[in-house]
């Protein structure tokens, strides 16, 4: 009698919906915002390049960021089903398997398009993929101390989209050094937003022994420090665009500093509390300004 041959398990497919929620869409904002700033401050007209504003913005959200974001949930999948076990993978929604084999996709995927953009494109887009790994894999996971994990999350959101939508727009060429310099800037500026997210796992942060720096340093002292981290850059930035000339785009943006003092000033009250209206209000302005920036930038270039 012929032996039946052996059966492969592969669990079934994810429901695309439970896909679509692991890649979090919500998320992909801010870096989608810091390519168009990017794009824009590159002075290059959209004139029959739209498509590289689609796709840039493609890479910057539903390729990198959702690739980080299903990297980050797939290694936090033990810790996932004791806090939120409502999540695609410790649900069960999205096997485990299917988990890693979408962060590996997505992650070859997000390479293989920024392959075809150009050698600074190509090398930012390798940057931000490792840092999304290390932020989340042992043995590095960054995301364990806030001072290292908070930075790599800036770069990641706010810096290297910027820079890849300016190098994007030239053809895959070095950005110009005031694209590199406000890049940078507003990198720094996003280690305190990323301080003031961590608040709303304060509990289990301390519970779970993960140095966020609200865990770290208490509540009062974690906000201010945000704040003083936002501030600084934003002035370094007004400064910048006074030194290159574009007057009113730097008081456009040191006004939009002065309207977040007055919203910190009530913050670091009561930072627990208030956090997620900071969030909400003063992050707004913040991002605002970027875009100011960058327009000041293509008016330099022009």
């Amino acid at each position: 009698m012929r032996a039946s041959a052996p059966h492969i398990f592969l669990p079934p497919l994810p429901a695309p919906r439970a896909a679509l929620e692991l890649l979090k869409p919500i998320t992909w904002f801010p870096p989608m915002w810091a390519m168009a700033c990017g794009i824009v401050s590159s002075g290059v007209s959209l004139d029959g390049r739209w498509h590289l504003l689609v796709i840039g913005v493609l890479l910057a959200g539903p390729l990198l960021c959702g690739a980080s974001q299903v990297v980050n949930d797939w290694f936090d999948r033990e810790v996932d089903a004791i806090n939120e076990p409502q999540r695609p993978i410790p649900s069960g929604r999205v096997p485990a398997a299917w988990g890693l084999c979408m962060a590996v996709v997505w992650s070859a995927l997000s390479a293989v398009v920024a392959w075809q953009l150009g050698s600074w494109v190509f090398g930012a887009t390798l940057v931000g993929l490792a840092v999304a790994w290390a932020y989340s894999a042992p043995p590095f996971r960054f995301k364990q101390n806030g001072w290292i994990g908070n930075s790599a999350v800036g770069i990641s959101y706010e810096g290297l989209p910027w820079i890849t939508g300016a190098a994007l727009m030239t053809g895959g060429h070095a950005p110009a050094t005031a694209t590199l310099v406000l890049a940078l800037l507003y990198s720094i500026g996003a280690h305190g937003i990323m301080t003031l997210n961590d608040f709303k796992s304060l509990a289990g942060d301390l519970q779970l022994n993960i140095r966020s720096l609200p865990a770290q340093l208490g509540p009062a002292r974690a906000a201010r420090l945000a704040c003083v981290v936002m501030a600084v850059p934003q002035l370094v930035v007004v400064l910048a665009l006074w030194y290159w000339q574009t007057p009113w785009h730097a008081a456009a943006v040191g006004a939009l500093l002065c309207a977040q003092l007055l919203l910190m000033n009530r913050l670091i009250k009561r930072p627990r509390e208030l956090a997620p209206w900071y969030n909400a209000t003063g992050v707004t302005l913040y991002v605002a300004g970027m875009m100011v920036s960058a327009f000041a930038l293509r008016g330099i270039s022009a």
